[in-house]
């Protein structure tokens, strides 16, 4: 039988499992970029949807708020929460969609690229800091784990088939 702690790490033998390693990543990078962008009064979730939002929107697109929950790989009504308090701090607009009643397209005001241009680059000398062990930003290194990450990305979400007789 399958111990369940296997899958997250703490009683793996001969260390952590991938998952868990790259779960305790994303927890450090959330922290630090957190902390970064606090003077900027930013969250990284925040930051995630304004720079998505800013890269949409430079190729011309102005994206609904579901378009960019798939964009970001966040869940749509916490885009919808973002979103609204973004508007209220005048980083972006909300706007009914003309061709979809119950959408709403999302656009950056004038605060809001000038913030956006700061946090990104906050963010990127911050990454730059953290992906020094595989060379910077710019590194061979950085290059390859990118290619992979993308590979796992990419790989779909086979529905649960988890059943009472594995636990």
């Amino acid at each position: 039988m399958k111990e369940a702690n296997d899958d997250v790490g703490a009683a793996a033998p001969g260390g952590p499992t991938p998952g868990f390693l790259v779960w305790r990543l994303s927890m450090k990078w959330r922290v630090a970029v957190d902390r970064a962008l606090a003077p900027l009064g930013l969250t990284h979730a925040q930051f995630a949807l304004l720079g998505s939002l800013c890269d949409l929107q430079r190729s011309g697109t102005r994206p609904s708020q579901r378009r960019l929950a798939d964009h970001t790989g966040l869940e749509p009504l916490y885009v919808s929460k973002l979103a609204r308090t973004l508007e209220a701090a005048g980083l972006l607009d909300r706007t009914p969609d003309p061709a979809d009643t119950r959408a709403v397209q999302l656009s950056l005001t004038a605060d809001g690229h000038a913030v956006t241009a700061r946090a990104v680059t906050v963010v990127r000398d911050l990454m730059d800091r953290l992906l020094e062990p595989l060379g910077g930003l710019a590194g061979p290194g950085t290059a390859a784990f990118t290619e992979q990450l993308r590979r796992l990305l990419d790989v779909s979400l086979a529905p649960s088939t988890f059943t009472e007789e594995q636990s």
